[in-house]
């Protein structure tokens, strides 16, 4: 296929599109198949605010045990959205999205601990690998300002190191030591709100300011709720769904990511059969569904959500959810 167009106008109609069109048009012809994995295609919807969160969700085997797979959500405008099998996203044992990037952390254990990373396009679905760190068991804590925490044990101490990588250059700042005061079980539990780090541990709760490199206690954080913590008032705060979409309970697993000012729930829903004479459980038919829910403060009733949309997006076998990202594209 020709056209007499010029590429930057082909290039800056596409920008224009709804990226849930992308499959079909990249069938179109070759050259509009690079056109849409191309830089320069995600360059230009970014400087007209075209861009549109995507999500991505980790899929395991329960039958098999160790196999996995990354599939991502097409949301279409008229048809229900679906999610679709991505071949090329390898997995890894932790991940955190940056833009339009997912970033993969792998530790190993042979004569020395090494961390390896590798970043995966999610624009144009391919692999690069990053520079790996010696002697550092990771996991990744969460993103502030385009960096990655990562909280870990040394191979060779007793030290407990802080890592940081710089997704701008691809580089590591200098490891860090988490003082001896912050007592905290491996895997760590924390989340990143408004720029710092919290963290909840055994002999207490804990808030790291990456701007002062400080640590400092934070009481209200003893306990975690199902809910909403306010770093500026230091309180919880109830969630209240209004759901006016048709029940589909019971669900056997549910996985929840924020986007934007939403969240996505991805749950499953089985349809199963127990044997006249045992317990044993097994589905007969696996629906994996997806809700949209959007939050707003209330005036003196704390945060509700509406449940925008919910739908069914895969018929699958015995797959349980084990990780949903959200990345910019």
């Amino acid at each position: 296929m020709t056209t007499q167009l010029p590429e930057d106008v082909i290039i800056d109609i596409l920008a224009r599109v709804p990226r849930c069109n992308y499959p079909r048009l990249s069938l179109v012809c070759k050259h509009f198949r690079s056109l849409i994995a191309s830089p320069m295609l995600f360059a230009v919807r970014s400087l007209l605010g075209c861009t549109e969160l995507c999500l991505y969700v980790l899929l395991h085997n329960r039958e098999t045990g160790g196999d996995q797979r990354w599939s991502i959500l097409r949301q279409k405008i008229k048809d229900n959205s679906r999610l679709v099998l991505i071949p090329s996203l390898p997995v890894a044992q932790r991940y955190a999205a940056v833009g339009s990037k997912i970033y993969m952390f792998d530790s190993t254990k042979d004569d020395s601990v090494t961390t390896n990373v590798l970043s995966f396009d999610c624009r144009s679905h391919t692999v690069q690998p990053l520079p790996s760190i010696v002697n550092v068991y990771t996991t990744v804590a969460d993103i502030i300002n385009g960096k990655i925490y990562g909280l870990g044990y040394h191979n060779t101490n007793s030290e407990k190191p802080m890592v940081v990588l710089i997704t701008e250059t691809q580089t590591w700042e200098p490891v860090m030591t988490i003082p001896e005061s912050v007592y905290y079980m491996w895997p760590p539990n924390f989340v990143m709100m408004v720029g710092k780090m919290y963290m909840l541990c055994p002999g207490g709760s804990y808030v790291y300011d990456p701007k002062e490199s400080r640590w400092e206690t934070d009481e209200k954080l003893k306990f975690w709720v199902k809910g909403t913590y306010d770093p500026k008032q230091r309180r919880w705060e109830w969630w209240k769904v209004w759901n006016k979409t048709k029940s589909c309970s019971p669900v056997s697993w549910t996985k929840i990511v924020g986007y934007g000012r939403k969240l996505a729930l991805f749950f499953c829903k089985e349809e199963v059969t127990r044997e006249r004479w045992g317990a044993d459980i097994s589905p007969e038919r696996q629906e994996i569904w997806c809700a949209e829910i959007s939050l707003e403060r209330q005036e003196g009733e704390g945060i509700w959500g509406k449940v925008e949309w919910c739908d069914q997006v895969m018929v699958a076998g015995n797959f349980i959810g084990s990780k949903c990202i959200a990345v910019m594209v």
